[in-house]
């Protein structure tokens, strides 16, 4: 398949590996610039491998797809792929949510979790649509959340490593000529804002 793939940092980063891995074209990288000593794992990541690489600013439209795309992967992506995007692949756009969605839509589900003591997690592959963290379902999986564990180390324990496997099996449903979804269902959802500054201690925030 020909896929874009829209993200930043590490999970990013670990997303187009996985996709060059399974020996995917991935004809362009949309993430946040380098600059100086600070960069993007995912930007420089994409330059390493050679990879067509492109700042991602808050919004992805039609003109950011190049013709002939088949997918777009959001991997850690905070920027809204809006439906002109989305239409110019041709299957449309898979991202990861470190939730059992419909539970905890929103940017912030990692530190919801810890914050309202939940005693499982969880991350869903979906289908994006114009909602927030609303389209059809392509896999999901949970976990345990032990005692005493912070958003950050939830995530990286087991949240960023089930995000990469559920995306590896709906990479290899596709490559099958599958496309597994299914709806959400409406009657669990909850939806929680960003969490600002004052909430969580920046130890906290997911890598």
């Amino acid at each position: 398949m020909r896929i874009v793939i829209v993200g930043q940092a590490w999970f990013g980063a670990e997303a187009l590996r996985l996709c060059l891995r399974r020996e995917h074209q991935v004809v362009k990288v949309l993430a946040p610039a380098s600059t100086g000593e600070e960069y993007d794992r995912l930007y420089a990541v994409a330059l390493q491998a050679g990879v067509l690489v492109a700042h991602c600013g808050r919004r992805v439209g039609t003109g950011d797809i190049p013709a002939g795309t088949d997918l777009i992967l959001a991997a850690h992506a905070h920027a809204f792929i809006d439906a002109g995007a989305r239409s110019a692949a041709r299957l449309g756009a898979l991202g990861y949510h470190p939730s059992l969605l419909p539970r905890h839509r929103g940017r912030d589900a990692v530190r919801w979790t810890i914050h309202m003591g939940d005693p499982i997690a969880g991350g869903t592959v979906y289908w994006m649509d114009e909602g927030a963290d609303t389209g059809p379902i392509a896999g999901q999986d949970w976990c345990h959340v032990l005692p005493g564990e912070s958003p950050a180390e939830l995530w990286r324990r087991a949240l960023a490593p089930m995000g990469l496997r559920l995306i590896d099996e709906a990479l290899t449903a596709l490559d099958q000529g599958v496309i597994p979804a299914r709806p959400q269902d409406e009657a669990c959802a909850t939806w929680e804002p960003a969490f600002t500054t004052g909430h969580l201690a920046g130890k906290d925030r997911p890598r």
